[in-house]
């Protein structure tokens, strides 16, 4: 599985990047995957172009394009103003509004005072909800307290879990769903069918029930024929 970490730490080192990288290790314990970081920084230029161009660069369209194709992604935005990064904001504006429908989302800040630790609810869960994302239960905000302190650790673990579980049950019950297609109705997971299943597969229990079966349209009419 293919797990993509978007990073919108600005600095170097960054207190951002060093959390993203530190939930996608704690992931990989829980379940294997393939990281791919991505960088906001070096694609601040070719975000700003494609905002007045409306095409984008070559290394912001492989970000977009991992972005779509990845089966989970892990959010991280330094605290400015209260809110999310403008950075980050941008990079989520130019990407495709269905990219990110039902894929779970791990979302994550940094900040200079444990004050802001709202803005995981109030600003990120918010953004990722609006496009159709399913966003885990545990996220992550970290102070600059934080650090080295008991309790982070703890909160990376949890969350990195309840991603990695989210990742293998939306895969199986993709693969169930195409298992039980028809020839002439492709199969798909749409958002609410993800969103209910959810706290199943965060919690490891997945059945039958949970599958998605696409019925054709003319078995449906036979069914409506007294």
């Amino acid at each position: 599985m293919k797990l993509v970490v978007v990073s919108a730490g600005l600095s170097v080192p960054s207190s951002t990047r060093l959390l993203a990288d530190r939930l996608a290790a704690a992931t990989d314990r829980h379940t294997p995957v393939d990281v791919q970081i991505v960088e906001l920084r070096d694609l601040a230029v070719e975000i700003a172009h494609n905002f007045t161009s409306g095409f984008p660069g070559r290394a912001l369209s492989a970000a977009l394009e991992a972005v779509a194709g990845a089966d989970g992604l892990i959010v991280v935005t330094p605290v400015f103003s209260a809110s999310y990064s403008g950075l980050f904001k941008s990079f989520f504006d130019v990407l495709d509004q269905d990219a990110l429908t039902g894929k779970p989302v791990l979302i994550a800040a940094t900040g200079g005072s444990a004050r802001h630790s709202l803005v995981l609810e109030h600003a990120l869960r918010p953004l990722f909800a609006y496009l159709r994302a399913v966003v885990v239960p545990t996220a992550v905000y970290a102070a600059s307290e934080d650090w080295g302190a008991e309790g982070l650790a703890e909160r990376i673990d949890r969350a990195a879990g309840e991603l990695g579980r989210l990742m293998e049950g939306m895969g199986s019950v993709r693969r169930a769903a195409a298992a039980d297609a028809t020839q002439d109705a492709p199969a798909a997971v749409d958002t609410d069918t993800a969103a209910a299943i959810a706290p199943r597969l965060i919690d490891g229990v997945v059945n039958s029930a949970d599958r998605f079966t696409v019925v054709p349209f003319e078995q449906q009419l036979a069914a409506l024929r007294p």
